[in-house]
């Protein structure tokens, strides 16, 4: 996969929709940025969480965009690594096969 095209894709048609349902993405932006705000989690670990919430319900986008966002956050390729063998742990084989995609989208977004 081509992490790179698949992010611009999903954020073009992420456009569209915030064209013709602008309350309904607002609102969901708020609810994001008031989620991942620092507190008494920071934001590296928020990411990691998100992560692997997208790992868990196989979101491919949610996959890629937490990737790069832990990155920001300062998040390692072994933490990455690490919340997918939590994953893993967690949800069997399709979370094996999902963290695998985790791993490429690091490989290709942020090396």
């Amino acid at each position: 996969m081509n992490w790179t095209k698949e992010l611009a894709t999903t954020n073009a048609n992420l456009a569209g929709y915030r064209a013709v349902q602008s309350d309904t993405a607002r609102g969901f932006s708020a609810l994001h940025q008031g989620a991942m705000a620092p507190g008494q989690l920071d934001v590296k670990h928020k990411e990691l969480m998100a992560l692997a919430i997208g790992i868990a319900q196989q979101c491919t986008d949610c996959i890629g965009f937490h990737v790069k966002a832990a990155v920001k956050a300062g998040a390692s390729r072994d933490e990455i690594a690490e919340t997918i063998s939590v994953c893993v742990m967690m949800g069997g084989g399709p979370s094996y096969m999902y963290g695998v995609k985790a791993l490429e989208a690091f490989d290709q977004l942020c090396t």
